[in-house]
């Protein structure tokens, strides 16, 4: 029998908030064994991330945990903080899901890699460096010498995941905890990085604990399985069982909860919303008096792109490949070259100021839920906040009631509008960041990954609020993903992506059904073939 490394006792969590208790987990039980992996999987709500915030002492402030979380025998609940931080990070590291929040804007990543090795490997700074090399590389970030120098923001949300990856193992740690490690990757380097974590198992003897949303890694990586509802463990046991012979009503839900369906296209004298000619982004990457010159980076290379009325386009690739740069210079957000015209007006030179009256007709759901929601404003401020500058005239009792429905609309209850983003989970602000966008009736939105951070049962809820949202509005849409199961559902004509450049586009069916550039087939068969990563691994 493998050793107990960490077991948890009747954990309990509490927050406080100004709606009254909330109790998140509710005396829960789990045993994780050195060497193996368990996954934790449930519905965003469900406590999962939770569970291991409460293990780790990260709780907000207004939280409470009670019970026992055993680490070999002791209870990190009640070890002095100088004892705990010998734990974590050293024995016990933990990826967490936003890598945008988790990583230090004002610092490079070498910087960030190098002081945790130092730290708890007492390694000098060559050394310690050359440690911070070698695991970018272990992770596949690309040009990984350069990448050192680069801060958080110059880097695409998978290239952040990785190094939040790469921290994490830069101890050797007993237990891994991973929470939604592979939300922000696209799937060919999801592929790389389920088989590197299982690499890394098999080599130290590593014990990962796995919050996921994603079933299909669970089944392929998991070797026990803890189901989780409303704080609650409603069902566990060996990964197979679970799959084949649920027992829960709840882990049928989930088990077959997927996006279905698919989109129709837009008339063919559909009016043009959105046309962009020869769109070009380059950034200047690093450079200095004692650097030399800048690098030039050109992220949007000449691409073109119409969208109609009540069309989606779904914009596809591996992360880098200039997905979000491209729908961020087509709303204006970004310096670019090229001709953009929005319904029919040239906005291409148009200042910051002739912009703002279109602000409100053109939309951008971001990929960070967290990143983009203010920590000191409540959830009916935030999602109000658009209200108060392009509908000046809308009284609070008026905005208020606006609020209430856009909550209602992407299924949170309108009651949580008096509470803040940290008391959300992944999922729920997610939710909350559609609803803000979609507070103020846009035309032409840009979703960013919107469904990246929920689970297969809230995705297939918001991929038809989306598609409801957009036959009774009119609204086009630009669906930028890695999961290619949701843009087959939303999508009705797709952009292939890569290193800044078109590969390939065409109607949704023809690209999934019959693709003919190489990258292309690449892609489908990383997100399609479900028996690949356990043969690899």
């Amino acid at each position: 029998m493998a050793e107990t490394v960490l077991e948890v006792r009747n954990l309990r969590v509490t927050f406080r908030t100004l709606d009254g208790t909330v109790e998140a987990v509710k005396g829960i039980d789990l045993v994780v064994k050195a060497g193996e992996t368990v996954a934790i999987v449930g519905e965003s709500g469900s406590g999962k991330s939770q569970t291991m915030m409460a293990a780790m002492r990260l709780l907000a402030s207004n939280g409470e945990a009670t019970g026992a979380v055993e680490y070999r025998g002791r209870n990190l609940l009640e070890l002095p903080k100088s004892e705990l931080n010998k734990v974590r990070g050293a024995k016990i590291s933990m990826i967490f899901q936003e890598p945008m929040t988790s990583l230090d804007p004002l610092y490079t990543i070498g910087n960030q890699l190098i002081e945790p090795i130092m730290r708890h490997r007492r390694l000098g700074a060559k050394d310690a460096k050359a440690e911070a090399l070698r695991l970018l590389k272990l992770v596949h970030i690309p040009d990984p010498e350069r990448r050192m120098g680069s801060y958080p923001h110059e880097m695409s949300g998978g290239q952040r995941q990785r190094v939040m990856i790469a921290m994490a193992l830069a101890n050797d740690p007993d237990v891994l905890i991973a929470d939604e490690p592979t939300t922000a990757l696209d799937v060919t380097i999801q592929a790389q990085i389920l088989v590197l974590l299982a690499e890394l198992q098999k080599k130290l003897g590593t014990a990962i604990v796995f919050i996921t949303h994603d079933l299909g890694i669970v089944r392929r990586l998991a070797d026990r399985v803890y189901v989780m509802r409303r704080g609650e463990v409603v069902e566990s046991g060996p990964t197979e069982q679970i799959f084949t012979t649920p027992q829960h009503d709840y882990t049928r839900m989930l088990l077959s909860a997927e996006p279905t369906g698919r989109k129709a296209p837009p008339a063919p004298n559909a009016p043009i919303m959105l046309d962009g000619r020869n769109v070009e982004v380059t950034f200047r990457i690093g450079g200095g008096f004692l650097a030399g010159p800048p690098m030039l980076l050109r992220a949007v290379d000449r691409i073109n792109v119409i969208l109609k009325e009540r069309q989606t386009i779904g914009i596809v690739g591996e992360s880098g490949s200039g997905k979000s740069t491209l729908g961020r210079a087509l709303l204006r957000l970004l310096p670019s070259e090229g001709r953009i015209r929005f319904e029919g007006r040239d906005i291409s030179t148009a200042t910051k100021d002739q912009m703002r009256p279109l602000r409100h007709e053109m939309q951008l759901v971001f990929q960070d839920p967290f990143g983009s929601l203010s920590p000191r404003m409540t959830v009916g401020q935030i999602i109000t906040e658009g209200l108060r500058v392009h509908e000046p005239n809308l009284t609070r009792k008026e905005r208020d009631q606006r609020a209430k429905e856009a909550l209602r609309e992407v299924g949170l209850d309108p009651v949580m509008r008096n509470r803040y983003p940290h008391e959300f989970s992944g999922g729920q602000r997610q939710r909350i960041a559609i609803a803000r966008a979609m507070i103020l009736k846009p035309k032409v939105v840009v979703l960013d990954e919107p469904t990246s951070a929920l689970d297969r049962s809230v995705q297939k809820q918001i991929v038809e609020l989306l598609r409801k949202l957009q036959a009774d509005n009119d609204l086009s849409y630009l669906f930028i993903s890695h999961d290619l199961a949701v843009v087959r559902a939303m999508a009705d004509y797709i952009i292939v992506m890569k290193q800044g450049k078109i590969v390939e586009e065409g109607p949704t069916d023809e690209i999934f059904d019959d693709p003919r550039e190489a990258y292309t087939q690449t892609l489908m068969a990383a997100a399609l073939d479900a028996t690949r990563f356990r043969a690899e691994v």
